[in-house]
């Protein structure tokens, strides 16, 4: 399995919550979109970094755990100078597009990547981290407390993992369209959080855990040191690159969700993704793109 930074991790996320199955994709054919949401997102990503910046010492080694393509990787090369990037993810043709950006953005010189699954591979580091960024990858794993605490194993004694999970579902659409019924992001907030806890539930070796993010970093050893929320506001009338994101989520939204819609709500969302008719995201000017998403950051201290 492979995972992303993007707002939306393979279909889950840049879009908040896209859960989907993961099994024998194509993560060549999908780094492309991929690459853009990530893109799309960067401003959320640069505040993000630059909160991080103010609160750690130049590190030496950066691991970016579950790069995807690579666009957050190359944020953290850009926002640190003088660190050694390491891209870690299961999907060697993300890591390629992650080593073709960095060349292309100059920064291949201090920019490494290692494939294969979190967490173990990160056993396969040459040294310890001094930073560490989990950009949405962890709730892919079974067990995310194993996982944390395999995450703080590979920390320098000082070291920081930034933490990014949970926040908001993203917001495309105004609450009334002029049809169907009002409210139909909300009932799709419903049906996407029943999906996502059956993915929790199926992956190998799942765990239940309350998701109190400071208290399971304290329990892997590591010391709380803050929590943030970052914005992602594109108003409208948005951008074409906005539109062509806010499509394909609600296209992937619609394909996923299917067999779980009432007739009327498939109804909109169809209506909403022709591209003939003038109410549809392709043409509306009242669409924006609206995320908000937390990072939890904590040190190693012994």
């Amino acid at each position: 399995m492979a995972h992303t930074n993007d707002g939306t991790h393979h279909g889950d996320h840049q879009a908040g919550h896209r859960h989907h199955d993961h099994s024998d994709i194509d993560w060549g054919a999908m780094a492309p979109r991929l690459e853009a949401e990530a893109e799309l997102f960067t401003p959320l990503y640069e505040h993000a970094l630059a909160w991080l910046a103010k609160r750690q010492t130049e590190p030496g080694l950066i691991v970016d755990a579950g790069s995807g393509p690579g666009v957050v990787a190359c944020l953290l090369a850009d926002t640190f100078p003088g660190a050694r990037i390491v891209a870690v993810d299961g999907s060697e043709p993300l890591l390629e597009r992650a080593r073709a950006r960095a060349e292309r953005l100059g920064v291949a010189d201090r920019f490494g990547t290692l494939p294969g699954e979190l967490p173990g591979v990160l056993d396969d580091l040459d040294y310890p981290a001094d930073l560490l960024w989990a950009g949405r990858s962890l709730h892919h794993l079974g067990d995310q407390r194993a996982a944390l605490a395999a995450f703080a194993a590979r920390l320098t004694h000082g070291g920081t993992l930034a933490l990014q999970e949970g926040g908001l579902p993203t917001r495309f659409l105004p609450r009334d369209l002029g049809f169907g019924r009002p409210g139909l992001q909300a009932r799709l907030d419903v049906l996407e959080e029943e999906l996502f806890a059956a993915m929790r539930t199926d992956l190998p070796g799942s765990v239940s855990e309350t998701e109190d993010w400071p208290a399971l970093l304290t329990a892997a050893g590591l010391r709380p040191t803050g929590t943030r929320t970052f914005l992602l506001d594109l108003p409208a009338p948005t951008t074409d690159r906005a539109r062509a994101y806010i499509v394909d989520s609600l296209t992937r939204t619609r394909d996923a969700l299917a067999d779980h819609l009432d007739a009327d709500d498939r109804a909109t969302l169809d209506q909403l993704l022709d591209p003939d008719d003038k109410a549809s995201v392709h043409h509306r000017p009242d669409v924006f793109v609206l995320a908000a998403q937390t990072v939890y950051t904590a040190v190693r201290t012994r």
